[in-house]
């Protein structure tokens, strides 16, 4: 009983310490969902088609909130009125995506990010950090490549995903992606003949 009364203190301090640690605040969201998901996987033997399905979730999770903060971004900061008009309708489209998105993780027990990856919140930052055209330019080059990137992976599990409903999904959110990319790179045009 004595040594109960010492031990417990010294456990929840241990645990105390660790959660305030600065390497647990420093962990990069994808990667940690990514290490869950993994996880259970893992645990119960899962097949390498459903890691796959997975995968492809944490990704668009992370890819959507990329697109959904730059076009906040954009939002504010765009010289092209063009631009300020495709953000709002990136913005308006990629929260149902999401929201549809977290549902179905929810139904398949697939943990998401909860944040941006390092990468993603770097490209992100140097975005922020420009202004005018030069900030136009490197958005639509950040936002045509993850819409390269989400049309290719939309369209591979569209066919290829192992859960039924995944391959609905992604199905589904195809053509709003490959519409989105084409837009993209139009404006991409348009913004790169500016000064």
């Amino acid at each position: 009983m004595r040594l109960a009364r010492h031990v417990v203190p010294v456990v929840v301090l241990l645990l105390a310490a660790n959660a305030c640690s600065p390497d647990a605040s420093k962990k990069d969201p994808v990667a940690e969902a990514k290490f869950q998901n993994e996880k259970r996987i893992r645990d119960e033997a899962i097949t390498d088609k459903q890691e796959h399905d997975a995968e492809f979730m944490v990704t668009t999770a992370s890819s959507g909130m990329l697109e959904t903060e730059l076009a906040k971004l954009a939002q504010q900061k765009a010289a092209t009125p063009g631009l300020k008009t495709f953000s709002q309708q990136l913005l308006t489209q990629h929260n149902e995506l999401s929201g549809a998105l977290q549902a179905l993780a929810s139904r398949k027990g697939i943990v998401l990010p909860t944040g941006m990856s390092e990468d993603q919140q770097s490209q992100y930052r140097d975005a922020a950090g420009l202004t005018g055209t030069q900030f136009d330019k490197k958005v639509m080059d950040l936002l045509v490549s993850a819409h390269e990137k989400d049309v290719d992976a939309f369209d591979d599990m569209s066919d290829d995903a192992y859960d039924g409903d995944i391959r609905g999904f992604a199905a589904k959110y195809l053509p709003t992606l490959k519409d989105h990319l084409d837009q993209a790179k139009e404006l991409k045009d348009q913004v790169e003949k500016l000064p």
